[in-house]
């Protein structure tokens, strides 16, 4: 029998692991250590080909989805939100001028609220022992730290989907290490975001927290997706950046479309939104 078979399923093929250990020993000839001699999945030359993108974005739909489903995790709440608002009390480092430094230090209230948001969730979680309602954010700096680091403030699980960008990202301190996920694609890591999320809820940030925002806003608004509770942090930054009503006034949106859209400024008022809807 297979011993990697976690399923204990009668297997009588050679098992892949082991015929990698076994082509590693093998002598080095001019023959043995061509690349065309390399077993394909060990392959990481052969992998990288163009031709291979398909599978390529497989595997990293397919990796994650093991690793939560065996963790035996249910459903999510999502945390978007900027990687440049700081700690209270820190520095703004990403400030470029005066302005921003005076705008993100005030935005620092976001990293607090965040943080307790992600407590308030991360302890129903816990009674639910860690399958729901299981915190996730893109694993960086910013509100993305402060929701990891409000679930471990209460010995609670949460997930890190990073990504990899030209400039050096290491996932946060307080990413559990196990769901700390790391991606090449940015679509596929958006898939896994929605997948389980029972709740989606958007701090301010730049244009990847918008393009979050509005990619799950038209999952919602087309029923491509379960009208869950989409939250947004900072009534008075929202209402700033984007004139939803605007936007129904000109009829590029229908009136009730509006009503998909929930704006909070504590973290109280969140987690309230999310026991209504779901009635806990």
């Amino acid at each position: 029998m297979n011993a990697d078979r976690t399923d204990q399923t009668w297997d009588p093929l050679s098992d892949s692991r082991e015929d990698r250990r076994r082509a590693e020993r093998q002598p080095r000839t001019p023959q043995s250590t061509s690349p065309s001699y390399r077993l394909a999945y060990a392959d990481d030359d052969f992998l990288c080909r163009d031709e291979l993108r398909p599978v390529r974005l497989q595997l990293e739909l397919l990796k994650p989805e093991m690793i939560l489903t065996e963790a035996g995790i249910r459903s999510t709440v999502v945390m978007f939100g900027g990687a440049r608002i700081p700690e209270p009390g820190k520095a703004p480092w990403a400030a470029k001028n005066e302005t921003q430094a005076k705008n993100l230090t005030a935005a620092a209230k976001y990293y607090e609220e965040a943080r307790s948001f992600a407590r308030l969730c991360s302890a129903h979680s816990l009674a639910t022992e860690a399958r729901e309602f299981v915190v996730v954010t893109g694993g960086g700096p910013g509100v993305m730290e402060a929701g990891n680091r409000g679930a471990h403030d209460v010995g609670a699980k949460s997930i890190g989907l990073n990504v990899v960008l030209p400039h050096e990202q290491a996932p946060n301190a307080y990413v559990t290490p196990e769901f700390s996920l790391n991606f090449h694609y940015f679509a596929i890591r958006k898939m896994h975001f929605l997948m389980r999320a029972k709740a989606i809820t958007i701090f301010p940030g730049g244009f990847g927290t918008l393009d979050e925002l509005f990619e799950s806003l038209t999952l919602i608004q087309t029923k491509r997706m379960e009208h869950v509770p989409l939250i947004l942090f900072g009534s008075e930054f929202w209402n700033s950046i984007v004139d939803f009503q605007a936007l129904a006034d000109f009829g590029t949106i229908a009136p009730e479309d509006l009503d998909l859209l929930e704006f909070v400024d504590t973290a109280d008022e969140a987690w309230a939104i999310i026991e209504r809807h779901y009635g806990l």
